[in-house]
């Protein structure tokens, strides 16, 4: 089957502001919590470059001491999700291409996009729920680590950078959206916008994807 201008490629997809609309796991973890304005501190201040993404995490941690597998699962499956996301990912793979997310939200959130045909998914490592350990640190992703997983990614599935499409909301994807040809800001303010390739508003990520199809048409 013919791919994307004839070739493989990798789809790599954040996950916070992207596949959730204008919102982020945290905010939806902590809303089954009821600490839904404790969390939007957090968001702020980590938005203003108060808070570094493991000083978030650890934070989040001590927050969420109550947290139960059954939160997790309220919050993932009430979050404001994009549609068609599982519609995109079986026709990438469906040509011989390969999708994932990496994305700074704990593991056991992200985890969960799997069943949903995903090749792979990143977050950063947080304890087993309901916690029993702390937190650490080192396992935490920030920017940086997105382009690092994009290369281990590239390397696994036989592709180069050239090859990838990347998908983001944020100045969070601004790294890896600088080492990759075919981008897409989805939902994004002005800042990422300016930076990508493509531009998206809207709630359905069928019609993101058919900017990148059309590109290579």
């Amino acid at each position: 089957m013919t791919t994307l201008r004839g070739r493989r490629r990798l789809h790599l997809f954040d996950l916070d502001g992207t596949l959730i609309r204008g919102s982020a796991a945290a905010v939806e973890i902590s809303r089954q919590l009821g600490l839904s304005e404790e969390i939007q501190q957090l968001e702020q201040d980590f938005l203003l470059r108060e808070l570094t993404p493991d000083e978030f995490a650890v934070r989040a941690h001590a927050l969420w001491a109550d947290l139960t597998p059954q939160h997790v699962t309220a919050a993932f499956e009430g979050a404001p999700w994009l549609a068609g996301i599982r519609e995109v990912w079986a026709e990438i793979r469906a040509e011989g291409s390969h999708c994932a997310v990496i994305s700074l939200s704990p593991d056991f959130f992200v985890e969960r996009l799997l069943d949903w045909g995903l090749d792979a998914a990143h977050g950063s490592r947080w304890p087993a729920v309901p916690f029993i350990e702390p937190i650490h640190r080192p396992g935490i992703l920030d920017a940086s680590a997105k382009v690092r997983i994009a290369a281990d990614l590239c390397a696994r599935f036989g592709v180069d950078a050239a090859d990838c499409v990347a998908y983001g909301d944020s100045m969070s994807d601004a790294e890896l959206f600088a080492i990759v040809p075919e981008t897409v800001a989805v939902n994004a303010d002005h800042h990422l916008a300016d930076l990508a390739r493509h531009r998206y508003t809207g709630g359905d990520l069928r019609e993101a994807y058919a900017l990148v199809r059309k590109s290579a048409a």
